[in-house]
């Protein structure tokens, strides 16, 4: 009988059962190499998020930084703006600053300019080279990025807080900035604040703030003195920016606003639309200082 023909039949033989090793067995705490991470109690879905494309050309001409216009003067104001958000986010900071990449950008009242800050603070942050942006459109009630994107009504925020059998892969959408991640408010909501204030949100941030290292999140949040959601949603930022209208918001209403919002550590004041520059005062369209 030739080589091949014994091996042949010894093969046959542990087929049948014959000459079986057993195998070791493995310690039940001990995960098998092929067996998927446990990822704590979060769901992560494993859905692909949608895709969107954004007219820059238009975001453009409207005043707004995008990645074809690099050098506008916006763009070089809102580089200033950044520095000091990113590097607290990156533990540069002289105390360190909880979820300090969970970034809300308020005003006082509508109309001060805090949307069309949180947009170009995302865009401009896209332009890093270390860094992605998740935009979240928190002002559940008057919601942004339909209007400024041109984007029908889309699942979202409220719609993950009120399913559970949602995964925050399935209502994010991506863009043709390829570094910026947009998350919609989604379906209006007569609870919406009780949402923003349950124990799923809370949930949420904290998988925001940890799942990647290197993501800032941009919250465009409702005014301070109009609802109670934004207030809601400063206990659990590290980081806001209050957008002030120059030579309109009272300083009265500064005060009573920057007041309702005390319990977040970093708080930055930008003062939009001012034409002068002073101490406060970067270039022509925007300001930043720190508030206490």
């Amino acid at each position: 009988m030739s080589l091949i023909e014994k091996a042949a039949q010894r093969l046959e033989g542990l087929r049948q059962g014959a000459g079986q090793v057993p195998q070791p067995s493995r310690p039940a705490s001990q995960p098998r190499l092929d067996e998927p991470a446990k990822v704590g109690a979060v769901p992560v879905s494993t859905s692909s998020s949608k895709s969107v494309e954004l007219d820059l050309a238009a975001l453009a001409e409207a005043g707004f930084v995008t990645p074809d216009n690099p050098r506008s003067l916006t763009a070089e104001e809102f580089r200033v703006l950044k520095r000091p958000l990113l590097a607290n986010a990156a533990g540069k900071s002289a105390a360190p600053v909880r979820n300090a990449n969970l970034i809300m950008v308020t005003s006082t009242q509508p109309g001060e300019g805090k949307s069309f800050t949180a947009v170009n603070l995302a865009m401009s942050i896209a332009t890093e080279l270390d860094k992605t942006v998740l935009l979240v459109d928190a002002d559940v009630a008057r919601p942004s990025l339909p209007r400024l994107f041109k984007l029908p009504q889309l699942p979202g925020l409220l719609d993950l807080l009120k399913d559970k059998s949602m995964n925050l892969g399935d209502v994010l959408l991506k863009t043709n900035v390829g570094k910026l991640t947009l998350l919609p408010a989604g379906s209006p909501s007569p609870h919406a604040t009780e949402l923003l204030a349950s124990g799923a949100m809370a949930r949420l941030l904290a998988e925001m703030a940890s799942r990647y290292s290197d993501r800032i999140i941009i919250f465009d949040s409702p005014p301070l003195l109009v609802t109670t959601e934004s207030r809601v949603l400063a206990t659990n930022m590290g980081q806001i920016v209050f957008v002030v209208q120059a030579e309109q918001t009272l300083r009265s209403a500064v005060q009573a606003a920057l007041a309702t919002i005390e319990s977040c550590p970093v708080k930055m004041m930008v003062l939009n639309q001012t034409r002068h520059v002073d101490k406060v005062a970067y270039g022509y369209g925007y300001g930043y200082g720190y508030g206490n």
